[in-house]
Order: C-alpha cells, then sequence, then structure tokens
C-alpha cells in the first residue's frame, strides 16, 4: 500500500513539473539546458573569485577579481572597461562590460567585486561543506551573484540572444565601504544606469522566492563629547560635571528611548572611544584611549549608523538626534555631524511589476511565486543610486547565510536553478 501511495505521488510530481515546463518556450528550455551544461565552468568560476582576497580597502585584490571578469566578459562578446577614482578616494575603482544596439529594452545588471573581508583578517578560501552547501569571503555576497549574473549573459550569448541588444554589467569596486564623496565614487554609474530602462541587482537573496523593491538609506554620524578632566572623587558635583563618556552614554540612550520603534528606521552606535586623551583614524577605524579609573573623562567619541526609507524619514531622525544632543550634563559639551552615504530606493510600482514578471518566469519553471520583500528587510545598497530614475529589482543573487562573516555560505543547491531562473527572466525582459 505504501509503495502504491509513494509512486502515485511521485507520478503526480512529475505531471506538476512537466506542465510547468510546457509554459517554458522551446529558447526558454534550451537556455535552461545550456546553464547545466556550463554548470561545472560557472562553479570553477566562483571558486577562483572567492579565493582572491577583495577586501574593499585590498586594492590590488579588488582589480584582480575585475581582471577575473575582464577576461571572461571578453569571450562573450563584451567590451571591458576599468573605470578609475581619484587617489584622494582610495579606492580601487569599477569594473564594466558592455554591449550596444538598437533593440528590446536596455538593461543595467549591478554587482560589486569587493568584500568586507580585508587582506590583515583571516582567510577564508573557497571550500564545499556538503553537497548543498559551500563557504568562503564573499561566496554569496556576493560573488555569487557576480557569477549568476555572467552565466546569465554566457548562455543569453551563446544562442545569439545578445545581437543587437544594449546591456551594461557594473560592478563596483567599494560597495562595502563606498570612496567619499560618494557622489564622485557613483557619478559615473548613475550616469550609466540612466541610459537604460530595467536596473537588475544581483546582491544576496533573502529567500528564494522573495525579490526587493525597496531598500533602505544609510548614512553615517559621528558624536563629539567634552568633559572637565579632574579628579575622580568629585564626579557629579558641580565643579567637575559629568564627564565626556557620562554625557556620550546620556545620548546614546536617549536616541534609543526617543527613536526607537518607528517603522524603517534604525541607528547602530558602532564604535566608542573614551578617556584622558583619544586617536581615531577616519579612514581604518582604529581608536586609540588613554585614560585612568580616577580621572573624569575629557574626551569621548562615537561612530554610527542611520538607516532610513525615505528623505524625509532620514532628516526628521536627525533633527531629533540634533536636540538630544544639545541637551548637555553639568561641564560637558557635544556635536553630532552627519555624512550622507547611501540614498533608500522607495518601493514603486514599476519595481513591483519587475517581481510580478520574475514570478510568472518562475511559476512557469516549477519554482513557485515570488513576491516583494519588507520594504525595510534590507538596508544600502549601489542599486539605491539609481532607484529614482529606472524601474529596479535587487536580491536576485545567490541564496545563503552567514554575509559578512567567517561563516558565510551559498547554497549550492538552489544555485543552479536562481541562474536558470535569472536566465528565463532577463530573455523575456530584453524583448
Amino acid at each position: 500500500m505504501m509503495r502504491k501511495l509513494f509512486l502515485s505521488s511521485f507520478l503526480l510530481i512529475l505531471l506538476w513539473n512537466f506542465s510547468y515546463a510546457q509554459e517554458l518556450s522551446n529558447t526558454e528550455k534550451q537556455l535552461v539546458d545550456l546553464i547545466d551544461k556550463n554548470y561545472s565552468e560557472t562553479v570553477a568560476l566562483l571558486e577562483e573569485t572567492v579565493n582572491i582576497n577583495s577586501g574593499t580597502l585590498n586594492l590590488e585584490g579588488v582589480r584582480e577579481v575585475g581582471r577575473v571578469f575582464e577576461r571572461e566578459f571578453a569571450k562573450i562578446g563584451f567590451k571591458t572597461e576599468w573605470i578609475q577614482l581619484p587617489d584622494s578616494l582610495k579606492r580601487a575603482g569599477h569594473f564594466v562590460a558592455s554591449r550596444t544596439g538598437n533593440t528590446g529594452k536596455k538593461l543595467f545588471f549591478i554587482g560589486h567585486l569587493d568584500t568586507v573581508f580585508e587582506k590583515d583578517m583571516p582567510f577564508y578560501p573557497f571550500t564545499m561543506v556538503d553537497e548543498q552547501t559551500a563557504k568562503g569571503q564573499g561566496v554569496n555576497d556576493m560573488k555569487g551573484g557576480n557569477v549568476m549574473i555572467f552565466a546569465t549573459l554566457k548562455a543569453l550569448h551563446e544562442m545569439g540572444l545578445l545581437e543587437d541588444r544594449t546591456i551594461t554589467v557594473y560592478f563596483n569596486g567599494d560597495e562595502e565601504n563606498a570612496g567619499h564623496p560618494s557622489h564622485v565614487s557613483r557619478a559615473d554609474f548613475i550616469e550609466r544606469a540612466k541610459q537604460h530602462d530595467y536596473a537588475l541587482g544581483y546582491e544576496t537573496a533573502q529567500g528564494f522566492n522573495i525579490a526587493t523593491v525597496a531598500r533602505r538609506g544609510a548614512s553615517t554620524w559621528v558624536l563629539k563629547t567634552e568633559g572637565k578632566q579632574v579628579h575622580s572623587s568629585g564626579v557629579f558635583k558641580e565643579h567637575a560635571g559629568f564627564g565626556a563618556i557620562y554625557e556620550a552614554a546620556r545620548i546614546l540612550n536617549s536616541f534609543r528611548e526617543e527613536l526607537l520603534g518607528e517603522q524603517y528606521l534604525t541607528f547602530n552606535p558602532g564604535q566608542i572611544i573614551g578617556g584622558s586623551d583619544i586617536k581615531y583614524n577616519a579612514d581604518t577605524g582604529e581608536g586609540e584611549a588613554l585614560g585612568k579609573t580616577n580621572i573624569v573623562a575629557r574626551e569621548a567619541l562615537v561612530t554610527g549608523d542611520l538607516r532610513f526609507l525615505g528623505e524625509e524619514q532620514k532628516e526628521a531622525a536627525r533633527e531629533k538626534m540634533r536636540k538630544i544632543v544639545a541637551e548637555n550634563l553639568n561641564q560637558t559639551k557635544a556635536e553630532i555631524t552627519f555624512q550622507d552615504g547611501i540614498p533608500s530606493m522607495v518601493p514603486t510600482q514599476g519595481n513591483y511589476a519587475l517581481v510580478e514578471k520574475l514570478s510568472e518566469v518562475s511559476q512557469a519553471m516549477g519554482f513557485g511565486k515570488v513576491e516583494a520583500g519588507d520594504p525595510g528587510s534590507r538596508g544600502g545598497g549601489d542599486i539605491s543610486y539609481i532607484g529614482e530614475y529606472l524601474d529596479c529589482i535587487d536580491g536576485i543573487g545567490a541564496s545563503g547565510t552567514g554575509a559578512h562573516s567567517p561563516a558565510e555560505t551559498i547554497n549550492m543547491k538552489e544555485f543552479p536553478d536562481l541562474i536558470k531562473r535569472s536566465t528565463v527572466f532577463v530573455y523575456r525582459l530584453l524583448d
């Protein structure tokens, strides 16, 4: 009886998958077969790029990954370029592969070459954990997504489907820590994107059936506090006051109490330094503090970020923070400065329409419906710089866990299916 039930269930699954397969055209079925044919080369490319350290500040490592993609995209008929940035930005630059034509929609693909793992950190190479999982530096954020873009376009090229098409692939070299000012580091990126109809971001997928229609913006802030350096026995008294560290603590706690709970808004103090004397290197994030337990702290510094959805929310939060900073404890001073980083990408009808198109492809392939993720669930990304100029979708890259950590993994079971879905999706968008 159990055997009969198993066979019946198996036949139903086969029939279900077969019925969905009929919704793909012959061309689309051939594209899917090409992804399988090329898959061993795809994985080899992923391993090669993961095994190159390309922390944002490892400029040569970032360029080396760019050279790998230059080699590969040249093979499939793309013009390749390296976008140099001013030396003052202290960043490697960006890789661009492109082709131009007069037919169909113009597509702009977004990836990034850098990772958060700098050269002086422990190195984690590409390693297969088991048949379904691999690990390594930047394997899903976002070297897996970069490779997906290439594998997608390679299959389309091999079937002659990119002839007379306009395609730009833009891999930034400093997404994890953009060069400042960002209007310089992203100027070419923005101008090129404006010349296209759709932008496709292959950042890490939040789930196999979730796509991103919005991303919160990210800016940074620096809080500096000052106190009166005296013997600690006088702390809290009128002549001594509270000192710089207590003032910083007051401000941070007030941020938490007064701004917590607003939808889409977060604010995180990532670093604090305090004592009688401090030093801080804004380029490297390294700090030093000198102090003693019997001295009231003279100075403190806190660095943090602010994430938001829309300029109105950002400005309102900043105003509240400035007001809190101004209400100083006795014998203390404080100031806060803000620096714009990545703008927010607000959800639009055009973005939702792209998700619907992806969902149609996904269902036709038997992978199920794709839905738009929570607009507040993702932080800033490069696609946010261009969200106001064209329809965008993001989060359609590799799936995995532990991004930005030594435990970063990629789901190798889902990887080929994500590439197949991406290829059919792009094929349909081109028309």
